[in-house]
């Protein structure tokens, strides 16, 4: 008697930590038509408690919710926790309109990124939605988002001319970006022997010089870290890109904080470093590298204090980003591979045909990699082993890696173009890079680079070399909250109201997107509603109070969800 008590507490406990499941299936009494409402629901029957437990998979379940109460949460491991619901049981939301509302708590001293929240998107067809908490390290030098709320629908949507924003100051290159507190900042490289690299904002209408930092000649990596933004200086050589060598002596290898316009707080020079590459976040903690030799990797202490953490066989270590609790690395030795566990380095294999490894991104759960001198880029399939997903093109290099509304996209040398991933349609098939445009026209120069991306107000953004421009294209429809969003629980509420998409974060609306005709996004499709995982890393965190509506609901009915017990 008392073993059944206990497993009829446990699936009562898994329906108020999901709250999706019964209404999902139709089987709810009494619930107001249109709308998917679980949290209140009674379970009864060992056939259904079973069908709810193929669902999911490692979802620690317990107490504890929002601000104290005594809410059911479940708990992703940012591994292997996820939930799948069939699409035969799934809701087919088609053109309606709906609301996804859910209280998350995410933490930055887990050794993981928040991830995916939930999704029922198509990558053949490129139609469905997903929701979720967005960062971005490893994108070439930058960590080009942190914790950014996304929120898109596509249905096969042929993406839209892009906008060039222009030419950043004397820019010949844009080395890095970074979204922070509601702006997309760009760091640049200016090669004039009176000139430095700088520092610029854009507010998504006209960009707004923040400064020099230093006087060597690039802002060379961007980065968020505990409420600030952090960015790390170099003197760029510029024959690396087939240009002639800036004229600026001065040396870089110092991080700065951001402090305001024209106010720059330096955090310290890291020791025998002329160059900063890579920074990111890892563990609470923030990380830098240098760009070329002596390889060195350092930890920041605070004030201007720098812990060198060692590298791997005396290799550089460049683009970093963090993948399922440890910091992965690429690297300009050789084509390579390493991985950080907060103590020690791992080699984890060299790129086959690579020389040099340039980006990440994760993308469905894998981890990618791009590289030099055949423009592909590689899977992980776990430990040392990488598979081969392609060439971009005829190029000869792919540098950043970014994954925007449910696909991934890839940036090039020597012509600057943008690609899209698009996976194998079946067992017959192979993975290819669809072309979706070139974005530098410069004559009479070897190379020209697509170089760093973000993601900001809803598009995708790229910086280029050698126009030293800003471009950026919408696919599909979008909204992002552009701010970091702080540890601890939050609600968060994704809204579809006729021709036009809403995010709001605390009760608060933070993001309407473009307009669209609603026929054009047909979001039906065939895969599962997955809850945890899905286009990007699985999720790393806590949820609570998941429902879903097929009603779009106001700031004032998303108020009054959030207070309920």
């Amino acid at each position: 008697m008392a073993s059944n008590m206990d497993n009829s507490r446990v699936m009562k406990t898994l329906c108020s930590a999901l709250c999706l499941m019964l209404l999902i299936l139709g089987m709810v009494s009494g619930a107001v038509a249109g709308e998917f409402l679980i949290d209140s629901v009674e379970i009864g029957g060992s056939l259904f408690d079973e069908q709810l437990r193929s669902y999911s998979h490692d979802v620690d379940l317990g107490e504890n919710g929002p601000h104290g109460t005594t809410s059911h949460v479940a708990k992703f491991n940012g591994v292997t926790s996820q939930i799948e619901i069939p699409s035969g049981v799934s809701p087919a939301l088609g053109t309606d309109d709906f609301t996804i509302a859910v209280w998350v708590n995410v933490d930055d001293a887990t050794g993981d990124l928040p991830g995916e929240i939930l999704s029922q998107y198509d990558a053949s067809t490129r139609t469905g939605f997903r929701l979720g908490i967005d960062s971005r390290p490893g994108v070439t030098s930058s960590q080009a988002n942190w914790r950014n709320v996304h929120f898109g629908i596509d249905n096969g949507s042929t993406p839209g001319d892009w906008t060039d924003h222009g030419r950043l100051g004397n820019a010949i290159l844009i080395f890095g970006m970074a979204v922070f507190d509601g702006q997309l900042f760009a760091g640049t490289c200016e090669a004039g022997e009176n000139e430095a690299g700088r520092v610029f904002r854009f507010d998504g209408d006209e960009w707004t010089d923040c400064g020099a930092p230093d006087r060597c000649n690039s802002v060379s990596s961007l980065v968020v870290y505990d409420g600030h933004l952090y960015v790390g200086v170099s003197k760029y050589r510029l024959r690396g890109s087939a240009l002639a060598e800036s004229e600026n002596p001065h040396l870089g290898g110092t991080v700065y904080r951001y402090d305001g316009d024209h106010q720059w707080t330096s955090c310290g020079q890291l020791p025998e470093t002329e160059g900063i590459n890579g920074m990111v976040v890892y563990n609470g903690k923030l990380y830098a590298g240098s760009l070329y030799a002596p390889a060195g990797f350092f930890r920041y202490e605070g004030g201007t204090e720098w812990t060198s953490c060692g590298v791997p066989d005396g290799k550089r270590v460049e683009s970093l980003t963090v993948y399922n609790g440890h910091i992965y690395a690429s690297g300009y030795d050789q084509g390579a591979v390493y991985r950080y566990d907060g103590e020690s380095w791992e080699h984890l294999g060299v790129i086959e045909g690579a020389s040099q490894t340039y980006g990440f991104a994760t993308y469905r759960d894998d981890l990618y990699v791009s590289e030099w001198p055949n423009a592909k880029v590689f899977r992980s399939g776990g430990d040392s082993v990488w598979h081969d997903v392609g060439q971009l093109g005829n190029e000869k290099e792919t540098m950043p890696l970014v994954v925007y509304n449910g696909k991934m996209y890839g940036g090039t040398l020597p012509t600057a173009e943008v690609y899209r991933f698009d996976e194998a349609a079946g067992e017959q098939t192979l993975p290819s890079w669809t072309k979706v445009a070139r974005l530098d026209w410069t004559p009479d120069v070897q190379y020209r680079r697509v170089w760093t991306m973000s993601v900001f107000q809803g598009r995708l953004f790229a910086g280029v070399l050698p126009s030293g421009h800003v471009h950026s294209v919408e696919v599909g429809r979008n909204v992002t909250c552009d701010r970091a969003l702080p540890s601890g629980w939050h609600h968060i509420a994704a809204v579809r109201e006729k021709d036009r998409l809403k995010l709001y974060i605390d009760g608060d609306l933070v993001s309407t997107s473009t307009t669209f005709v609603p026929d054009d996004f047909n979001l039906t499709n065939s895969q599962p509603l997955r809850i945890g995982f899905g286009t990007t890393d699985h999720f790393c965190g806590q949820l609570s109070d998941l429902h879903i509506k097929r009603v779009a609901m106001s700031a004032e009915r998303i108020r009054q969800l959030m207070a309920a017990p």
